[in-house]
């Protein structure tokens, strides 16, 4: 029997920024084009609630920053909001989003050698995630 998780358009919206604002920091990072696709691909092929909500045809995906450091204003708490508003409702939900994340983190970051500055983003994204 699986329990009713009820997110609000809000918490839907900081899922989706958060989700694909991470894929978004590797790329501000330096990772390579194959790398974000990639990333991008495991987002949208993610199960469960967190599959539906990544999956919506949203508009409400606005990443603001000119660099790496104002968009990682913006991802990394929203990562961190987005493991507990799903940990709150429902844990297993809240697995589901931290593997798909950390997998599309790994599908960027790993396609090909992964920079230094890439690997350092990957960790504070993980790092990110395991805040909440």
């Amino acid at each position: 029997m699986s329990a009713t998780i009820t997110l609000t358009d809000q918490d839907k919206s900081t899922i989706r920024v958060a989700a694909y604002g991470a894929v978004s920091l590797l790329a501000a990072a330096g990772a390579p084009h194959k790398g974000i696709t990639q990333g991008s691909i495991a987002l949208t092929s993610a199960t469960g609630l967190v599959g539906h909500v990544l999956s919506a045809k949203a508009k409400d995906i606005k990443l603001k920053g000119k660099n790496a450091a104002e968009l990682a204003e913006q991802v990394l708490p929203a990562l961190t909001t987005a493991m507990a508003v799903l940990n709150e409702q429902n844990p297993a939900e809240a697995d589901n989003f931290r593997s798909t994340v950390l997998v599309a983190a790994e599908a960027t970051a790993h396609s090909g050698k992964p920079s230094p500055a890439v690997t350092a983003m990957a960790h504070k994204i993980t790092e990110a995630l395991s805040a909440a």
